[in-house]
């Protein structure tokens, strides 16, 4: 069952001083969205394609514990991605090739991360102001 995690949380982890890529993984699975800002070291991985890559991504991260999955608010393609990447993980784990790890899904997504974070340099990159600025995006 994948679990959610807070924007505080996930805050917390980058802040932690755990490694990126070794320690835990961030995958925002936006497409076109990706633009206008992003959680600082988040690797993009547009929902559009994700399911052509997800045994890719899960042997680049197989080794890492913490894995947190993102759109724009978590509702569809987050979810779906993270689901597709736990079962592809599982799987491994179940065969002895893979650590425990946990799947996470950042309850209300980039929105709401950059709505608390985006003026913070540790933890939002590329922020725009025209596109999360501007109500008429959402």
């Amino acid at each position: 069952m994948l679990k959610y995690i807070s924007p505080d949380e996930v805050a917390a982890i980058i802040k932690s001083g755990k490694v990126p890529m070794k320690d835990y993984c961030i995958f925002d699975v936006r497409d076109d969205d990706w633009a206008g800002g992003n959680i600082k070291g988040a690797h993009n991985a547009p929902s559009s394609q994700f399911y052509v890559h997800v045994n890719d991504l899960v042997q680049k991260t197989k080794d890492v514990p913490t894995v947190i999955f993102h759109c724009a608010l978590s509702q569809v393609r987050g979810p779906k991605a993270a689901r597709l990447y736990a079962e592809a993980r599982d799987q491994l784990e179940g065969d002895g090739l893979d650590i425990p790890h946990q799947v996470f899904i950042l309850r209300g997504g980039f929105s709401d991360f950059q709505a608390k974070y985006k003026d913070d340099p540790e933890l939002v990159e590329n922020w725009s102001k025209e596109v999360w600025g501007n109500p008429q995006y959402f």
